[in-house]
């Protein structure tokens, strides 16, 4: 353990509040589907990891950031709504066990494939100053990114309940996500529901990657499988199937794990053990995490 002044403090705190951020992007796409499937989806942090090579290379191809990134994000939702066509809705009926392994093969196809297109290389993702500048407050030096991911994030999170309770589009999600039936009894369309579920949930991870390159540059077509496990967990910290809890599962998990590294300098190798003591933690004594209501399953 250490003594940290302020200034450390202060540091380490924007950096949490910077990396829970991304970490909240990414869990909400897993409450999302969740929210209305009752399914994990775990191929959501390969989703996430595919954002960065579209981006990559559509820098890399010439094209200047401001056209490259939302191309991602089109390209993004794209492979999202397609790995749902592809791999849920025609289990849509069957067995949630049938799913979960649907689930998880989709995972593995995703990266492999990448490793197949790509190569296991990490490549260095292309960085932008206008993003990767170091400002100087005092003694604290931070990246402009590190201010920008936080409001990011939070303007998302407003768009999306702005979406999710004011549309027509919010209601059938809904709809959908009390009893499928019902809702389609009542004239929701369940097919194009969720897949602009799936649609919401890839553009925030698209996002989210993005600025995960930007942050960290260095790719590969690993490297949502550890990301992609945290924001499931900061989904279950906030409540999973709740977009608000799953965003302060992001921003807690994200602070604990700089501040359990900046003090406990120590533990810096098991800083990924921390999150998945956390997911035990909750798991044991609050199950529906922060925001979360209790659910039953339809036998």
């Amino acid at each position: 353990m250490i003594n940290m002044t302020w200034e450390m403090f202060l540091q380490h705190l924007a950096n949490g509040i910077s990396l829970g951020s991304l970490y909240a992007l990414i869990a909400i796409g897993y409450t999302m589907v969740y929210g209305i499937l009752r399914l994990i989806n775990f191929a959501h942090g390969d989703i996430f990891m595919m954002a960065t090579y579209f981006a990559f290379f559509g820098v890399f191809f010439g094209l200047p950031w401001y056209i490259a990134f939302p191309i991602t994000i089109i390209l993004t939702i794209l492979l999202g709504m397609g790995v749902e066509i592809a791999a849920y809705r025609s289990l849509r009926d069957a067995p949630k066990i049938s799913i979960m392994i649907s689930a998880i093969g989709a995972s593995f196809l995703i990266e492999n494939l990448a490793i197949v297109i790509f190569g296991g290389r990490p490549k260095a993702f292309p960085t932008e100053e206008l993003f990767t500048k170091v400002v100087y407050i005092g003694n604290i030096s931070v990246q402009r990114l590190t201010f920008i991911i936080p409001i990011v994030t939070i303007i998302l999170l407003v768009m999306l309940l702005y979406l999710i309770n004011k549309t027509k589009t919010g209601m059938a999600m809904r709809a959908v996500s009390k009893d499928h039936e019902t809702a389609k009894l009542m004239g929701v369309n369940i097919d194009r529901t969720i897949s602009t579920t799936f649609g919401i949930g890839s553009a925030l991870a698209a996002i989210g990657g993005i600025m995960w390159g930007l942050k960290f540059p260095q790719i590969q077509p690993l490297m949502g499988v550890m990301p992609g496990l945290k924001c499931f967990i900061a989904a279950v910290i906030g409540g999973i199937g709740n977009i608000t809890g799953a965003v302060i599962g992001g921003f807690f998990l994200g602070v604990s794990e700089i501040m359990l590294v900046a003090i406990f300098q120590g533990l810096t190798g098991y800083r990924d053990a921390f999150a998945f003591i956390i997911l035990i933690l909750v798991l044991l004594f609050k199950p529906t995490g922060i925001m979360g209501e209790k659910i039953s399953e339809k036998v």
